[in-house]
């Protein structure tokens, strides 16, 4: 009998994505339990349970004071050692849109220091508006389990108002010289991009970082929308695979936990 991974998608209020996200994971195979923080916080569960942690999009309650700052605090302050000890196990996080602010605002990206210590931010869109449309991606090199085996442009869709990552010149020259810019937005031939192909202004068009190991990963872009070719807009028109662009990260995330966490 073939191991089992194990993923854990955690929800709380204004967490919308969460149904999305098992679906994926499920597609790709894995046994997929949805379950609210606070089952974490009374210890009726047990993060090590699981081998992948997902933080999904959405609007972790209401977003409020910043994006996805409440929910980082939940984890920073109340499950500080069973994250940090799963991080340390090799084990995988996933945030996406909300779930990257999250990721982002409790020190678990870009990874450098100790949890709880928040190195960048994810703020406002230059725009100064909520951007929800299609977006190019061009894969880097990169240690992130998750993109393993991807290097042509894919295409997720985007919905965020938060989503330019800002940090300082040294946070952001290391993130690159350590290859940790796992996507970055770009124009339908791979190239750099200004918006709207980049929907938020990010520095250096990144979309997406990991830690150092390659092992938690942070993007703004949805691969859950985006894993059977019916859900693309054009998919009547255009001569799109089966199984749409995201699908490669769950597969990914999937085949590397049953191969090492088990």
């Amino acid at each position: 009998m073939s191991a089992i991974s194990r993923v854990l998608v955690l929800r709380t209020g204004g967490v919308n994505c969460d149904v999305e996200t098992e679906h994926a994971f499920r597609l790709a195979g894995a046994q997929v339990e949805r379950l609210h923080i606070n089952r974490l916080l009374e210890k009726e569960r047990a993060l090590d349970e699981f081998q992948v942690l997902v933080v999904p999009g959405g609007f972790s309650y209401g977003d409020d004071i910043a994006a996805g700052k409440l929910f980082a605090n939940e984890l920073v302050y109340r499950l500080r050692e069973p994250l940090e000890r799963f991080v340390a196990d090799g084990k995988l996080v996933l945030g996406v849109c909300n779930g990257f602010q999250v990721l982002i605002r409790a020190g678990l990206l870009p990874g450098f220091v100790a949890v709880g210590t928040q190195e960048a931010t994810l703020t406002h869109n230059d725009s100064g508006r909520f951007e929800c449309r299609w977006v190019h991606l061009q894969p880097e090199p990169t240690p992130c389990v998750f993109t393993r085996g991807m290097e042509r442009a894919i295409q997720l869709p985007v919905a965020h108002a938060e989503g330019k990552l800002l940090a300082s010149d040294a946070v952001l020259d290391r993130i690159e010289s350590q290859s940790q810019i796992v996507f970055r937005y770009c124009d339908p031939s791979g190239g750099a991009a200004g918006y709207p192909a980049n929907p938020n202004g990010s520095a250096k068009g990144i979309a997406g970082v990991c830690n150092p190991s390659g092992t938690v990963l942070g993007l703004m872009p949805h691969p859950e929308r985006f894993v059977q070719r019916t859900q693309h807009p054009r998919w009547t028109r255009e001569a799109l695979p089966a199984e749409g662009h995201g699908m490669a990260l769950f597969r990914n995330a999937v085949d590397y936990a049953r191969e090492h966490l088990n």
